[in-house]
């Protein structure tokens, strides 16, 4: 089986550098992926992408040595195994909220008798490797998200579940859960409770030797993270990339016509 980047780097002691795929597109996805990323994610729950998208999306990231991973809409079995038989080497499944909800991704995850996952790798055999099936349980990543105040109440449960490889936090719903509507939402939180949260949750996950993600709106704060000990950071998806590029472009044009 082709072996999944993300842990090759992390075992040479090194960050992992995530893109993020929203746009439904694979020649999108294609050019996003030659731009220097450790791995991509396709993000099918915020994201304006469907199953169909998302396996064209797999098909274009082959080519590069990028990682692949798929946020999941939600904790569902079906979406989860889709992605993973599509040939996804990875899932990241939002709000998992306890220890318990935490075994059933798992479970959704491994195949038995680690777990209760469906054989029927229909693209993954061809795109991973013939011997996919004894070999995706070592290589496959199942990473929750974090972020609710019950998942942040609950974080040594949750992060001690067998099995599990790491959680990623969404730091804009977990502001809105420890805070409401104090402050407003987005990533890169600068307020001392928040920075306090998200360094917890590092630190608890490294505390039982798993892995620790965070999403990104900044390089500068996605620097700042790793140098916290983040072993994987999601810089700017490809919707706020092409924004802030064509902005620019025209901005620019503006001021050199004026």
């Amino acid at each position: 089986m082709k072996p999944n980047r993300i842990k090759s780097l992390w075992r040479e002691g090194k960050p992992v550098l995530n893109g993020w795929l929203s746009i439904p597109n694979a020649f999108t996805a294609e050019i996003m992926a030659e731009q220097g990323y450790d791995s991509m994610t396709i993000d099918l729950q915020h994201g304006v992408i469907d199953y169909q998208a998302s396996l064209g999306m797999l098909q274009a990231l082959r080519a590069s040595e990028v990682a692949t991973l798929v946020r999941v809409p939600w904790l569902d079995p079906a979406a989860i195994m889709k992605a993973l038989d599509a040939g996804a080497y990875g899932v990241i499944c939002p709000m998992i909220n306890n220890r318990a909800q935490a075994a059933e991704l798992v479970s959704y995850v491994r195949y038995p008798p680690d777990g209760t996952r469906s054989f029927g790798p229909t693209r993954a055999r061809f795109s991973a490797g013939s011997d996919y099936s004894a070999k995706a349980d070592e290589n496959i990543l199942c990473l929750a998200m974090i972020e609710t105040a019950e998942a942040f109440e609950q974080v040594e449960e949750i992060v001690s579940t067998p099995g599990l490889d790491g959680v990623y936090i969404g730091p804009s719903d977990l502001t809105l859960g420890l805070t409401g509507k104090r402050y407003r939402t987005g990533f890169d939180r600068e307020e001392p409770e928040m920075v306090s949260a998200i360094q917890t949750i590092l630190a608890k996950a490294h505390e039982v030797g798993i892995r620790a993600g965070l999403h990104c709106g900044t390089p500068a704060y996605a620097a700042k993270a790793v140098s916290w000990g983040f072993d994987l950071v999601t810089l700017p998806n490809d919707v706020t990339l092409l924004a802030g590029a064509a902005a620019a472009s025209v901005s620019d044009t503006r001021k050199l016509i004026a």
